[in-house]
């Protein structure tokens, strides 16, 4: 090759210098060429100084011969130095050949090809702005080189890079998006600490709205908040952190709906930073953008409720899921009952497509976002716009509840989930009744299961919204009653339906006392009892360990008196008799001892009411299931003729064990304060002739024990009727007149008792001969 015609303008002295391997010869022909390229440059001579420049570029800087390409990279920069700030004409030629060598095997002319481009840079300074993107990319590869020196070199050009993105007004960021969120996905350590360092500039630069495009790098940022680095890590954090001030200061710019699936996702990583950023994020989300945040809600309920049954070791996530889903559950109003779920008042801006993201910043609305406390949320915590175009932000309740539901059938949550879990159902039955009932039917069943959870707590919560949907007017409407053909009323049944305080209704309902989140007893009542039941027969061991707990608390949230009376009805129709006897035991002893009843008691105890001799009936049909609590009712009600009638019974039915536990449990209630009116009777004999007569039946019913010598002791300070007569004789009691004109066939009663008690003995009868047929298999 002739080298004087084929490299002209270079003169052959520094064409061979340029592929001389020391470094000092290639460095005095790149004195040449620039002083070269100095006159091109003052004669105007364009034509020359490309003609050189392409020389430089295709002989030596991309030639296969190490010493060339090391000379082509000087020659370039002595190039650049040359043409000054004349060197903005010619930038794509001479960054494109350096930016190849930053591929190059050998670590010295990767640093070679470092240094030249700090020289073109330098000497360019804001005109290598359009040229951005091929630069970043070639130094976020040398970011992440094996080579000290390179790795040196590449940092020295990043500082330099910059400072002039930082002085500059004319930095593109839309063109740079896209490879942002390309190279924000590298998994190289000093790849991930060179993009952090990027973004933190970037963010610090006034003129550049990084928060507009925070939706498309989001999620890199959170991968890398999760790197094995220490100082990635922290900043990792610190860029994050800054990202979160300027949503707090500008919240009506934020773009919060395509960023809330991303913060889904790392609300639920492994990596407790990762998790806790997020969750704090996520908190901040939900208390500045308001019901904006709602589409999302079973997303957020996905990641946000595991978190509450968390222990000590990561307190801090515990404290802040807490805190996301208390806010969250303030955005749900009665309005969203109301709303038809295709056509919704509550709107925010249309979200730009992906293209016009990148093509150009996001518009600000006119308004701007209510950021009041989460305690204060109300309608206008959405973005108030100007423009027609709209999206409607609705409940997504199906999606909630599939996840409320999801939670609460793996058995493996916590059981502050849990708990949550119910409080989150609980609070939709009293904000959206109405949409809440198209789910009860699916819901129902695992709300009973959940009666049997360990935690009384739980069970607690899960009661109050088994109540709300037993007595909300929402279950009472066409088509949510029970769907179980088995659980359809028998007959009919007459329950007191009490009404909201201060609404009570003339009729049927005076005088009655009632929560007021309890207004009335739903279809859903009837079939919630009947089912409770079923759980108690199937699971004794639920009704032994909870069952008094269950229906007393059940007393509190629902209307006593109701729940007796369908209980009772109930368990009138109840196959399973030695069930049923159980059950009336059960129900007896809470009606006779809890405090919760007290009200219920008395107005059995006195029978004034039309009502009140109804529920006895109702109840006395049933307690005959349970011969001692069938005598404890008529002692509670006062209808001791009835209760001797009973006793002188007891000499057809087989006597057992438990039937003598059952009296001697009878006696120690009889002396416990719920009887102290029967114990003062004892002082007016000539009027309670009876009560004397049914206590000495009971005691002849007693083998000699401990409550055969308390009964008896008792029976021995009943005084004398005649030392009892004052002069103005004895006046007949008014229970006892109130007995007899009671208007109640006792007489009916008594056989009907009679005819259960016969029912009693054909299935102990049929259990025994079960047995001894199982036992003659065993034998054989």
């Amino acid at each position: 090759m002739n080298a004087e015609r084929d490299l002209a303008p270079l003169a052959p002295s520094v064409v061979r210098a340029l592929n001389d391997k020391l470094y000092e010869k290639r460095k005095v022909a790149a004195l040449e060429i620039e002083k070269l390229v100095r006159e091109f440059v003052a004669q105007n001579n364009t034509s020359q100084i490309k003609h050189v420049i392409q020389i430089l570029s295709q002989e030596f800087a991309l030639s296969q011969h190490p010493h060339s390409r090391k000379g082509g990279l000087i020659g370039l920069a002595a190039c650049s130095i040359a043409l000054g700030k004349d060197s903005g004409l010619y930038l794509k030629e001479l960054i494109e050949p350096v930016l190849t060598c930053f591929n190059d095997a050998d670590s010295r002319l990767r640093y070679y090809a470092c240094e030249a481009l700090y020289n073109i840079v330098k000497v360019a300074r804001g005109s290598v702005l359009p040229h951005f993107n091929v630069l970043f990319d070639g130094l976020s590869k040398l970011a992440a080189d094996p080579d000290p020196n390179v790795k040196s070199g590449s940092e020295l050009l990043d500082r330099l890079l910059k400072d002039i993105v930082t002085e500059s007004n004319q930095f593109d960021l839309v063109g740079f998006i896209p490879l942002l969120r390309e190279r924000i996905y590298s998994n190289n350590q000093y790849a991930r600490q060179f993009i952090i360092s990027w973004i933190l500039v970037l963010e610090s630069v006034p003129d550049i709205n990084l928060l507009d495009y925070l939706p498309e790098i989001l999620d890199g940022l959170f991968q890398i908040l999760g790197d094995n680095s220490k100082e990635i890590r922290k900043m990792c954090e610190v860029a994050l952190g800054e990202f979160l001030k300027e949503i707090k200061k500008n919240p009506s710019t934020v773009k919060f709906a395509e960023m809330a699936n991303i913060l889904v996702i790392h609300c639920q990583a492994a990596d407790d930073l990762i998790q806790l950023t997020a969750m704090c994020w996520m908190r901040e989300f939900i208390q500045l953008a308001g019901r904006v945040m709602l589409p999302y809600s079973s997303g957020i309920l996905t990641a946000v409720l595991p978190c509450l049954s968390y222990d000590d070791r990561k307190k801090n996530i515990k404290e802040v899921a807490n805190v996301c889903n208390q806010s969250l559950m303030k955005l749900v109003i009665p309005e969203d009952d109301e709303m038809d779920e295709a056509k919704q008042s509550m709107t925010l801006p249309a979200e730009p497509t992906s293209e016009e993201s990148l093509s150009k910043p996001e518009a600000v609305s006119s308004g701007s976002l209510d950021a009041s406390s989460d305690s204060n949320f109300s309608s206008s915590s959405v973005f108030m716009v100007t423009s027609s175009e709209r999206i409607q932000v609705t409940l997504n309740l199906d999606g909630i509840v599939q996840v409320l539901d999801c939670h609460l059938h793996d058995t493996s949550i916590g059981m502050m989930t849990r708990i949550a879990v119910l409080k989150w159902l609980y609070h939709l039955y009293i904000k959206t009744p109405r949409k809440m009932f198209r789910h009860t039917d699916s819901l129902f069943p695992i709300l009973l299961r959940t009666l049997s959870d360990e935690s009384d707590e739980v069970i607690l919560k899960d009661l109050e919204v088994l109540a709300e949907i037993a007595s909300s007017p929402a279950g009472q409407t066409e088509g949510h009653g029970p769907s179980d053909g088995s659980d359809v009323r028998p007959g009919p049944v007459e329950l007191h339906v009490p009404a909201r305080a201060g609404q009570l209704s003339s009729s049927g309902t005076k005088g009655l006392e009632c929560s007021p989140s309890t207004p009335t007893m739903n279809s859903y009542f009837y079939k919630f009892m009947i089912n409770l039941l079923k759980r108690f027969s199937s699971e004794r061991k639920l009704l032994e360990t909870r069952g008094a707990f269950i229906i007393r608390q059940l007393c509190l949230l629902l209307n006593a008196e109701n729940i007796f009376h369908s209980m009772a009805d109930i368990l009138l129709r109840e196959e399973d008799l030695k069930f049923a006897s159980t059950m009336v035991h059960t129900l007896n002893t809470i009606l006779l001892t809890s405090s919760e009843l007290f009200q219920l008691r008395n107005q059995l105890k006195d029978l004034k009411t039309p009502e009140s001799r109804n529920l006895f009936c109702c109840l006395y049909r049933s307690w005959c299931h349970n011969p001692v609590t069938t005598v404890s009712l008529c002692f509670l009600t006062q209808n001791y003729k009835h209760a001797y009638d009973l006793i002188q019974k007891f000499g057809d039915l087989e006597v057992t064990v438990d039937f003598l536990t059952e009296v001697d449990k009878l006696v120690q209630l009889i002396e416990c304060p719920i009887f102290t009116y029967l114990r003062l009777q004892l002082l007016d004999v000539k009027n309670n002739p009876y009560l004397i007569k049914a206590l000495y039946g009971l005691l002849m019913l007693l083998p000699q024990s401990s409550a055969f010598q308390l009964l008896s002791h008792r029976l021995q300070c009943v005084p004398n009727p005649e030392l009892m007569q004052t002069t103005d004789g004895t006046k007949p009691s008014t229970s006892f007149k109130r007995a007899s004109a009671s208007n109640i066939d006792y007489t009916e009663l008594l056989q009907h008792f009679e005819k259960v008690q016969n029912k009693h003995l054909e299935a102990r009868h049929q259990r025994a001969g079960r047995a001894e047929q199982l036992d003659r298999r065993v034998v054989l």
